[in-house]
């Protein structure tokens, strides 16, 4: 079993600033993939950044340039730094992990909310 524990969330201004963070526990093995992902209010989860273990990215369009992704694989931990925040950011942020253990396994953390303020 693994648990996923985020932190980070808040209230801010938009152009303002957080960061997040989401630590993994318990039996990971081998390489694994650490996401966040948003669904803001009436809508769908979306993908906003993931990080592969040997450091390779992907970013959503809309957060690109203004997010980064990264990780500490010793601390199974993967951080968003959020900068120039504008209100459609606002949402319940999750993290994700997936990794390989026989099969693909994925878990997701309980998610944090962030709210931009205009």
């Amino acid at each position: 079993q693994v648990q996923l524990m985020e932190s980070g969330g808040g209230l801010v201004q938009t152009g303002g600033s957080l960061r997040l963070s989401c630590r993994a526990s318990g039996s990971i093995s081998g390489n694994s993939a650490m996401s966040w992902y948003r669904q803001g209010s009436g809508q769908g989860r979306e993908l906003v950044a993931s990080m592969a273990s040997g450091g390779s990215t992907t970013y959503a369009d809309s957060v690109r340039g203004r997010f980064a992704i990264s990780r500490d694989n010793a601390e199974n931990t993967v951080y968003l730094q959020m900068d120039s925040l504008k209100p459609e950011d606002t949402g319940v942020y999750y993290c994700k992990i997936l990794f390989w253990d026989d099969r693909y396994v994925t878990y997701w953390g309980q998610g944090t909310q962030v709210t931009v303020s205009s």
